[in-house]
């Protein structure tokens, strides 16, 4: 095998396990938003934000609302 292929063949390795590590961390969620909102949803619904949320810090906000 030559250099140059064998170079080729790690560097191709690389990036499809680069690739592999993003799918299920960004791909996944970006492709199934309403199973996220429901779960996201279930999680939080007996939180109160404020009881939770840092003095001087935003309250949450929907991640998934357009933003206007």
């Amino acid at each position: 095998m030559s250099a140059n292929r064998r170079i080729t063949l790690i560097f191709g390795g690389f990036v499809a396990a680069v690739a592999a590590a993003f799918y299920p961390i960004f791909f996944h969620p970006y492709s199934h938003r309403d199973k996220y909102k429901e779960i996201q949803k279930a999680n939080r619904a007996g939180i109160n934000q404020a009881d939770v949320q840092p003095v001087g810090l935003k309250i949450w906000s929907d991640p998934f609302k357009p933003k206007s």
